[in-house]
């Protein structure tokens, strides 16, 4: 038996997602409410320099209360497709472009409250373009050898989920190694 939802409550509205109330019986017949994050999805990058070195970025994140490495990536515009998003994003944020463009796969970063998909790129043959930060991005551009990179990883440095998802399908998909 599915869930059945009984009721859905719009607790905020807000400019990214919105926090939802759901009353809910489960398959066991258990019925409670749920807060649930409805988001509209999101894309992330992982932009390949000269084949082993990746761009990544020091951003601010408020919520954790510091700056933390991370790919770039951005929220859906509307019903945007995961590409758009992408290619838009990497311009934005890194200033730059790219001819070549992987999907790598999709995740769902925090399932136990939010229904957020994230769908991950490898953007290659690179090109400088304008940089156009939105006013509540604080960052920088950082070209680091991918084995850097997978050494921030290991060491705890890079602690991003997307991140670390991307980095992983990067190396996987595109160096053809093992897991």
């Amino acid at each position: 038996m599915e869930p059945l939802v009984h009721k859905k409550q719009i607790l905020r509205k807000g400019r990214v997602f919105n926090v939802t109330v759901e009353n809910v019986t489960l398959s066991n017949g258990y019925t409670l409410d749920l807060e649930v994050i409805r988001h509209p999805g999101a894309s992330a990058i992982v932009p390949v320099l000269d084949g082993d070195r990746v761009l990544m970025l020091k951003q601010y994140r408020h919520a954790v209360g510091r700056l933390i490495w991370e790919i770039p990536a951005g929220t859906f515009d509307g019903k945007e497709d995961p590409l758009i998003c992408a290619q838009r994003e990497l311009t934005e944020e890194t200033g730059y472009t790219a001819d070549h463009w992987d999907h790598l796969g999709s995740i769902i970063p925090v399932p136990g409250y939010s229904d957020e998909t994230i769908h991950l790129f490898m953007a290659s043959n690179l090109s400088p373009a304008r940089q156009a930060l939105d006013q509540d991005e604080i960052l920088e551009v950082h070209p680091l050898p991918l084995a850097r990179v997978v050494e921030m990883i290991k060491s705890g440095e890079i602690q991003d989920g997307k991140t670390i998802a991307g980095i992983f399908f990067t190396l996987t998909q595109k160096f053809h190694l093992a897991p």
